[in-house]
Parts: C-alpha cells; sequence; structure tokens
C-alpha cells in the first residue's frame, strides 16, 4: 500500500454549497490555481449539470488550471455525466465523480417511488444497476471514474459492500465511504474503511469523506488513513453543508507534525495554507473565527504570563508547529502609499495569489487609490482589493452608478442613487429619506430598481485591522422563498452597503431570470432523481 495520501479538494463545490457561501466564477478560478500550487492532488471544480454557472466554472478550471487532477460531480444518471465530460473535455487530467445514495433511509425516501422497485430488496437492486450503469458511462469518457455510497456511514455493511464490488468491476478507480450526515465516530468509520480497503483489489483507492455535524471530520479522516484510506476529501476552512467538512488545513498538517504516527505523506506545500484560507474566507464571505487551529488569527498568539514566558524562552514550549510553515511568518515589506508595482505584486505573489497580465493596471490602480486612503495595507486588504476589483457578476442587471448620503442632527438622513438598469441600458435616480442612512440608501435602491423583495438581515464588520480599516457588508434579501446573498466591501461602509445590496439584488434578478437552473442548485446535492429511472 502506498504511503502517499491524496488529497481530494472539494471547497469549490461541496464548500460552495453552504448556505450564503456561492462563489463567482472569477473566483473559483482564482482559488482552484492556489489549490493547484499547493499542491492538492484532486480538485472538485462543481457540479456541472445543476446549472450554466456551475457547466461554466468547471470548464474554465479545467481548461487553465495545471498541476491537478479536475474533477466534476455527476449524480448516477446519463444527462449528469453526459455533462460532466463534457465540463471536463479538454483537461490534461480529468476525473468524474458519480455518486448515489445507498442507505436504506435515504432509499426509501428519495426513491420512495414504485419505479425504483416496491420493496427494500428491489430498490436495493435498482440502485445497485444505476451505479453499475454510471461508472461503466464514465469509463467510457475517463479512466480516472470516482463513485461514492452516499450516506455510507448509515448503509447496511452487506448492501454497502455488495454495490462497491459491482462498481469496482465495472471500472471505478476510487471509491469514497462519506460520512454524508456526520454521524459516524471515529472506530466506527475506522471499522468501515478497513472492511472496504479489504474487499477492494490493491490498486483501487479508498477515499474518506466526513462532515462535522458532531464535530468529529478531521478525527472521522484521521482514522480512515489509520484504517487504509489513501485518499482524503475535504474543503479550506471546512465550509460545506450544514457544519461544514473536514478541513484541509487540518489534515494537513496533522499528518505532518504527526508524521511519527500516521507514517503517510502529501504533496502539499504547508506554507500556501493561510492564503488559502484567506482567499476563500474572502470569496465565500465566511469570517475565520479567530482561535481556528492552523490558520486562525490566535492560532499562534499568547496571552497568558506562563505561556508568553515559555515562548520567549523556547517557542517549542507551546508550539507544535512553526507560523511560518503554514504561512503566518511575519511580514518585513510593508505596503503603503509609496510601494510601487514591483512590491506589490511581490506581495501578491508571496501570498499565493495570481493575477492576470490584463488585470494588473486595474489592480495598482486600486491599489493606490486605497493606500491614499489607509496608511498601511495588510494581506486580508489585498485579497478584498483583489476580490472587488478582479470578480465580476456572471450576470448584472443592477448598476450602481453614484450615491450621495447626508445625515445631520437637525435632518433626516436623506439618500440619492442611481442605478443603471444594464439589460434595458436605461438609468434610474431616486431620492429618499429613512430611520437612519443605510435605510434611507435601501429605500432609495429599492424605488430605483422596483424589484419586490424583502430585507431578511443586514450584518457589518471590520474585516482588517486599523481605524482605516476595511468593512464588509452581508445582506441576505428574500421574496417568498429562497435568500439571495450580496457582499461587499470598502473602507467606506456606505459604498460597501450599497454594493452588497446591488449584489444580492443582482443574485435575486438572476434567479428569476433562470429559475429552474438556479433552484436544481438550491436544492443541492440532496436532490433526488426526477423523471423516472436514469440509464
Amino acid at each position: 500500500m502506498t504511503n502517499h495520501i491524496t488529497i481530494f479538494d472539494t471547497t469549490l463545490r461541496d464548500g460552495e454549497q453552504s448556505p450564503g457561501a456561492a462563489m463567482t466564477i472569477p473566483d473559483k478560478v482564482r482559488i482552484a490555481h492556489l489549490l493547484a500550487r499547493m499542491g492538492v492532488d484532486v480538485i472538485e471544480a462543481g457540479f456541472p449539470v445543476s446549472s450554466p454557472g456551475q457547466y461554466d466554472a468547471v470548464r474554465r478550471i479545467a481548461l487553465e488550471v495545471e498541476g491537478a487532477v479536475i474533477c466534476a460531480l455527476a449524480r448516477a444518471g446519463e444527462k449528469d455525466i453526459t455533462a460532466a465530460a463534457g465540463a471536463l473535455e479538454g483537461a490534461p487530467n480529468s476525473r468524474i465523480h458519480t455518486f448515489i445514495a445507498t442507505s436504506d433511509i435515504h432509499l426509501m425516501s428519495k426513491f420512495g417511488d414504485a419505479r425504483y422497485g416496491s420493496t427494500l430488496a428491489g430498490k436495493r437492486s435498482t440502485i445497485r444497476d444505476m451505479a453499475v450503469r454510471a461508472v461503466e458511462q464514465a469509463r467510457s469518457f475517463t479512466d480516472d471514474v470516482e463513485f461514492s455510497a452516499e450516506d455510507a456511514g448509515r448503509t447496511d455493511r452487506e448492501y454497502l459492500a455488495e454495490i462497491v464490488q459491482a462498481v469496482v468491476e465495472a471500472g471505478a478507480t476510487t471509491i469514497n465511504i462519506p460520512d454524508t450526515t456526520g454521524y459516524c465516530i471515529p472506530d466506527e468509520y475506522a471499522d468501515l474503511i478497513g472492511r472496504m480497503v479489504a474487499l477492494v483489489p490493491p490498486q483501487v483507492v479508498v477515499s474518506t469523506h466526513c462532515h462535522d455535524d458532531l464535530g468529529l471530520a478531521v478525527a472521522n479522516s484521521l482514522s480512515g488513513v489509520q484504517a487504509g484510506a489513501r485518499q482524503v476529501e475535504c474543503t479550506i476552512n471546512g465550509i460545506g453543508e450544514r457544519a461544514g467538512n473536514a478541513a484541509l488545513e487540518e489534515i494537513a498538517m496533522a499528518l505532518t507534525v504527526r508524521n511519527n504516527h500516521f507514517g503517510v505523506t502529501t504533496g502539499i506545500t504547508s506554507t500556501h495554507l493561510t492564503a488559502a484560507s484567506r482567499l476563500v474566507a474572502t470569496s465565500s464571505g465566511f469570517v475565520v473565527q479567530p482561535n481556528k487551529a492552523i490558520v486562525g488569527r490566535n492560532a499562534f498568539s499568547h496571552e497568558a504570563g506562563i505561556h508568553q514566558d515559555g515562548v520567549l524562552k523556547n517557542r517549542e514550549t507551546y508550539e507544535i508547529m512553526r507560523a511560518e510553515d503554514v504561512g503566518q511568518e511575519a511580514e518585513a515589506i510593508r505596503l503603503g502609499r509609496h510601494s510601487g508595482r514591483h512590491g506589490l505584486f511581490a506581495r501578491l505573489e508571496r501570498i499565493g495569489v495570481r493575477v492576470e497580465p490584463d488585470q494588473r493596471d486595474v489592480v495598482y490602480s486600486a491599489f493606490v487609490e486605497l493606500a491614499d486612503r489607509k496608511k498601511e495595507i495588510n494581506d486580508i486588504d489585498l485579497f478584498n482589493l483583489l476580490h472587488k476589483n478582479t470578480t465580476h457578476m456572471s450576470t448584472a442587471h443592477y448598476a450602481l452608478e453614484y450615491v450621495s448620503v447626508a445625515v445631520g442632527t437637525d435632518r433626516q438622513p436623506e439618500a440619492t442613487v442611481r442605478i443603471r438598469h444594464v439589460k434595458q441600458d436605461t438609468l434610474e435616480e431616486y431620492t429618499a429619506t429613512g430611520d437612519g442612512p443605510i435605510d434611507a440608501l435601501y429605500r432609495a435602491i429599492d424605488h430605483a430598481v422596483s424589484e419586490a423583495h424583502d430585507l431578511v438581515s443586514y450584518n457589518i464588520r471590520s474585516i482588517s485591522e486599523g481605524a482605516d480599516a476595511f468593512g464588509e457588508v452581508s445582506v441576505f434579501i428574500g421574496y417568498g422563498g429562497p435568500m439571495f446573498a450580496g457582499k461587499a466591501s470598502s473602507t467606506d461602509v456606505v459604498l460597501a452597503s450599497a454594493d452588497a445590496y446591488l449584489n444580492a439584488l443582482n443574485n435575486l434578478a438572476a434567479y428569476r431570470a433562470d429559475e429552474e437552473s438556479v433552484r436544481f442548485v438550491n436544492d443541492g446535492i440532496m436532490q433526488a432523481f426526477e423523471g423516472g429511472v436514469e440509464s
């Protein structure tokens, strides 16, 4: 058995399924480039059949990102697998990842219709046959095919063994055993992985995929490695459905720091871990808590006197790894208004951010403008600056062309906005008053847009340090069903508030323009098969 652990990153697929964590295509491409440079073996780029945007994201990553296997997800059906193969076409190294539910609770719920069988035994037979046909179809496009038994952690062991043997005979080269609901505990999951390792031929890789509903995703993944799994599926910062997935940075460093215990290796260049964490946090809008292992702001900080005394004498007294090993080294080059192009792009390269040549002028101009407003620019500022100036909405329905907000002790707050309706190429300007400046601003935007919706939540937080720090605004809007997120950051919180609101309104407008595909994405990986047994 090989001692190399394949790191399978699903930040761009399972991670994006975190409620409110939708990323734009430029976000995904930028993250994928950094993951490849970091040494991730397999990048699951998306779920192509679910929407045109998902298809386009996988397609771009497949054609532009080098150094990793690019993977696309597909349910066990002909339409899904054809879409995955189409999105991956032209990639130097590609994988189709097909899945189907196998636990009794999923079979009786998602496949409850009699066309899948009138008894549990009949449904099991149908699902096994669907899995085999899916793997066989996927093998017609690529030799690298992964099969996942969804909810394997709660699947009958004998039936799981039966379906695994069947798909291996059909040509599956990786068998993923997901703890889809985060139900398993480490010794139980290790036993399950060990059974599958003993069952499949040596050339077939057994994989872990653990969710964190009980806070055990990393522990279960590591127990799976000890039991013989040689692929771990994980995400940056542990983002994902519900409570999330196993965190890549924690897996990678546990296997490195405790190499004497696990006796395995990965290809991860750990100095990129903090940069990847910050890039994903910026793109998804999901903040990393200060005490987050490996990449949190406090991960290498000490406040207690006895700890400070020990660390000053010898860092190994309270630190089992060095900050610089995970990309948290102290910064020697400071960026400010006197910094030039070389200093800026050297820093961006060091923190793992790729800027295309045709975007460099825009990025540098934005940097100069920010430097005039902010004394010192740190890495988090840079991630937000890049996100704001190189990421564009896939479909822009509204654009903010002008905003003015007036407040005073003797007047009611008043806001004026000018909004361009992109599709019609028309301008609407409105002035409104409100209980506060943001309320006035949003009332004016509502009048200019005239799109029925409700403001569900508004949050603002500081995402960098100092009096001139970046403020990030997150809003959720809805209208009788799904909610739509908007995020924006700026040193001017009024402008950030306007941009975030417009981003959410653009997402709502895109949903209304393409309701069927967006509904598919919102249903997510748990969506049942529709329209009969798929071939």
